[in-house]
């Protein structure tokens, strides 16, 4: 006879009408901290890092920020009609601290952390900190996975080549993402790009990189409908992992930005697009670019922790118990 004992039920945040979402410790949406629970299904990991900004700083402060607008988080998600917290272990496991004066150092700092997170099968959404982030976190995924769509929203391609001769900042993970073979060049995708670039070879270079483009004008032009389904066809059955740069939603949604960009998507067209992802292979994701300092009554931060629960809820699986199956407390909330 199997004398194993049962699986226990995820533990989620406290129940809101016991303890007030304003109060204790400010894990992301007041998750508990990794170190408290048996193992996680998906880690929350900050990395507050942003030495490889080239404009406004400041990013290093997002991973707090974030944390702290997620307190209005509530478990259930009537949108993608799951409760992510209840169907699988999600926890907040700190940041990951990056040596702030060596890219380099970094760099590998951030790719060791994220291998030793994820050694179990555990999938991190990680908090930034400046997109640099991204590259480290790419090359622990694609060591696990292999080659990865990479679904990217920006109002940047960030695939150019080098900023003041230094190979790896904010504006080059995918450039070299690409170079390392660590992304599909068949179905990898950056959505909401605009602005000014510095020449049509940056078009040209990230075509050859592997990327194909939905901007922001196209979204405009076309619908958010027709993006959802050009998105899905391009990314197929590749693994994905969903890179979000707070700087594709237009400031007036986000201004707590580094290089902010006007003419951006809306927040309900960024969280449309998430929902949308529910049910491909979603291996990892980060959400990066917030800088407080810019932010205003916590526009962005709020923007960003709802990116961060749409994302957790579109990596919720789909075989779930009946919600009468799962736990409630004495008060009959979850």
């Amino acid at each position: 006879m199997d004398s194993a004992e049962p699986a226990r039920p995820p533990v989620g945040p406290p129940d809101a009408s016991l303890s007030p979402r304003y109060a204790g410790i400010a894990t992301f949406a007041r998750l508990p901290r990794l170190e408290d629970v048996p193992r996680a299904d998906i880690a929350v990991v900050g990395v507050p890092f942003d030495s490889g900004v080239s404009y406004r700083p400041g990013a290093r402060f997002g991973p707090a920020h974030i944390r702290e607008a997620s307190r209005l988080l509530r478990p259930y998600n009537p949108a993608q009609d799951v409760e992510p917290f209840a169907a699988q272990q999600v926890a907040d496991a700190g940041d990951i601290s990056a040596n702030p004066f060596s890219l380099d150092e970094a760099v590998a700092q951030i790719r060791a952390a994220a291998e030793d997170l994820a050694a179990d099968g555990t999938r991190l959404l990680t908090l930034g900190g400046d997109h640099t982030i991204a590259l480290p976190l790419l090359r622990a995924a694609a060591r696990r996975h292999g080659p990865l769509a990479v679904l990217h929203f920006d109002a940047h391609l960030d695939t150019w080549d080098t900023y003041f001769g230094a190979p790896v900042t904010h504006g080059t993970p995918f450039r070299r993402a690409s170079e390392e073979g660590l992304i599909d060049l068949t179905t990898s995708l950056h959505v909401g790009t605009r602005g000014p670039l510095y020449s049509r070879q940056d078009l040209r270079d990230d075509e050859r990189l592997g990327f194909a483009v939905i901007s922001s004008p196209e979204i405009e032009a076309e619908g958010l409908p027709r993006a959802i389904e050009r998105m899905l066809a391009r990314l197929g059955e590749r693994p994905v992992y969903l890179s979000i740069d707070i700087d594709v939603l237009d400031p007036a949604h986000a201004p707590g930005t580094g290089t902010p960009e006007a003419g951006g998507m809306t927040s309900r067209e960024l969280l449309a697009m998430i929902r949308a992802l529910r049910g491909t292979r979603l291996v990892g994701a980060d959400v990066v670019e917030v800088a407080p300092a810019y932010d205003h009554a916590q526009l962005t931060g709020i923007a960003a922790a709802h990116t961060a629960y749409e994302i957790l809820s579109a990596m919720t699986p789909d075989h779930l118990p009946a919600p009468d199956a799962r736990p409630t407390n004495e008060r009959g909330r979850r």
